[in-house]
This record gives C-alpha cells, structure tokens and sequence, in this order.
C-alpha cells in the first residue's frame, strides 16, 4: 500500500517555526525597583598588616573570680568550711563547725596549757650532732640546720618547769614540724633530764606527744633513747609522782613503743592517728583483714588502750582536774 506524504499547511509551518525557537530562547526573572548588587568580597592577602583590636572592658566592672588575700582565711579539710584565721587561732586551731583538730605548733601548745609567763625551759641550746656521718640525699648536717632554720627550735622537743593551774609540773611538748618529731639523741636526753628533774623535785611529769618514730639519721642510738626514758620514768613512778600522756596526731613508731604508752592515764586529742607500723606494713605482713579506723583515738579508746579523748580547748582543765585527784594524797601527807 503506497502512503503519500502529506503535505504541510501554513498554519502548521508556523508553530514549528514557534518551537525550533524555543530552543534558543532564554527566560530572566527580574524585580521591578528591587534589584540589589552584592559587593565582592575578597579575603585579605597574606602580606597585608592586618590587626584585629580587642573591644575595650566597661569601666568599673567586677571579675566574677573573687580572689582572697591570703593569711586571712583557711579552708578545713574535713568539712571545707572556710575558717577566719583569728576565728581558728582562738579556738586553738580547731574547726568550730566539725571538731576538726589542726596542726598547732609546740610554743602555741606551751602557750595553751600553762599559766602565763610561768614556763621555765631547760637545755634549751642542746643540739643534735652527726655521729654516724650520715649521707643521702642531703647529709644529717645540712638538715637539722634547714630546720632550725625553717622552725626556730634546736630540736624535736621543748622541756621545761611551769604551772598548770595551782599545780607545778614538769612538761614537755614534741614538735612534728622538726624532723617529723622523730626521736633522737637530743629529744630523748631532754626528756630523760626533765623527768628526773621532775623525780628530784617530786613534780608530776606531763608529755604531749607527736612523731612519726625513731630518727633514722641516728640508727641505734635513736633506739637507745626508747629505754632511756623509759627508765626515767620506772624511778619516777617508785616515788609515786603521776606521769600524764597526751597523744596528738600523729603518735607513731618508736615513740608510741616507748614512753608514750606508759602514763598513768593516756589521753588523746579527737581523731588522733596512733599506732607502732602503718597500716599497709601489718596488711602485708599479717596478710589479714584490719578493721577500719583502727589506729585512730576513737578505736582505741573503746579497746581500752586510752582513758580518754579531750578536744583541745578543754584540755588545760581536764590537765588541772587529774592533778586535782592525782597528787590529793600527796598534798593531805604534807599537811
């Protein structure tokens, strides 16, 4: 079947006229009154000197740190109170919100006990020697003269004659600061002459302890002073005069082994730490389970290794009223 081509008309030539243009024709938006043209912006080039300013601070406006001066205040480790230091220093250094005790130094302690201007010391100019040439990481002599330069004393241990109340006594006062209170020839000659001058002029002997032991810069001769004392206080106590001990914290080692734990009453300061090895050393050693809290004052006192624990602002007369009892019937022979 033979189809023939059909022929175009006018009409048609002209819409594909219309749509071969459509091809080429391009369609633009416009706004009227609204067109805008962005500006270029180019970054600045590297060789340019270009400065950023800081934006200047209003006058008169406040840090939201405040900073505190320092010597004013002191922050409790237990309770995190911070403490005015004219507060703490007239509660002798004892947290008025959680019974906190903080370090005092030995003249403060000297100072809290005794009546005033009463204190008498004795061997104040005795000091430590390096008998054994000791060497470490500093020599025995360069260290005891850092701390007596860093704490003002000769030595571990203040001893003296003074009156507590209406009672003459005998006292010495351990200092943690020298040495970590640690025990040597000097502390234990100090205290041997104190207590026999006490035996002598027939004085009740107090000691406040605080150590961390033996001083090892010393070796056998440290140990030595452990029986020394000791011995000073047996003929002591033949004449029947009281001994006191005050355990602060912390008591420990050699000192706790030796005259510490011999008082006719023992008495601690709260939360005192007291024991002879750390806790870890008998851990290790016993390989058994300690109970918890159990070198601390509050333990040994309900096992019956304390008489009793005193906070520091009641200590001078819980001192007053044992000397009361103690030397009663020594004062009713004499009348």
């Amino acid at each position: 079947m033979n189809i023939e081509p059909r022929s175009i008309s006018g009409s048609q030539h002209s819409n594909l006229d219309f749509l071969k243009n459509m091809g080429t024709t391009t369609f633009t938006k416009k706004t009227l009154g609204l067109e805008t043209k962005e500006p270029a912006v180019t970054p600045p080039g590297t060789d340019a000197g270009t400065t950023f300013t800081r934006k200047p601070r209003i006058a008169g406006g406040r840090s939201k740190k405040r900073e505190i001066p320092e010597g004013l205040w002191t922050k409790c480790p237990k309770c995190s109170t911070m403490i005015y230091d004219k507060e703490l220093d007239d509660n002798l250094k004892v947290c008025h919100h959680c019974n906190h005790h903080f370090s005092i130094r030995a003249r403060e302690r000297i100072h809290a006990l005794v009546e005033t201007c009463s204190f008498e010391e004795m061997d104040a100019d005795m000091v430590s020697v390096d008998m054994l040439s000791f060497t470490g990481v500093e020599s025995y002599t360069d260290k005891l003269k850092e701390y007596q330069k860093t704490t003002g004393h000769k030595d571990a241990v203040i001893t003296g004659i003074c009156k507590i109340g209406p009672h003459r006594a005998a006292l010495g006062v351990m200092n943690f600061s020298f040495i970590g209170g640690s025990l040597g020839s000097v502390v234990g000659e100090k205290l041997t002459r104190m207590i026999e001058k006490a035996t002598e002029m027939e004085l009740p002997v107090i000691i406040v302890s605080t150590s961390g032991g033996a001083r090892m810069q010393e070796g056998m001769f440290s140990l030595m002073q452990m029986a020394k004392t000791c011995g000073a206080l047996a003929y002591h106590a033949k004449k029947k005069l009281p001994f006191i001990s005050i355990l602060t914290h912390p008591t420990m080692a050699g000192v706790m082994a030796s005259y510490a734990s011999v008082g006719d009453i023992i008495i601690a300061e709260p939360g005192a730490m007291i024991g002879f090895a750390g806790a870890r050393v008998i851990k290790d050693t016993t390989q058994a389970e300690l109970p918890p809290g159990f070198q601390t004052a509050e333990f040994l006192l309900d096992h019956g290794l304390l008489d009793a624990i005193v906070p520091r602002p009641q200590m001078k007369q819980q001192l007053i009223d044992y000397l009361d009892f103690l030397t009663a019937g020594r004062k009713e022979n004499a009348a």
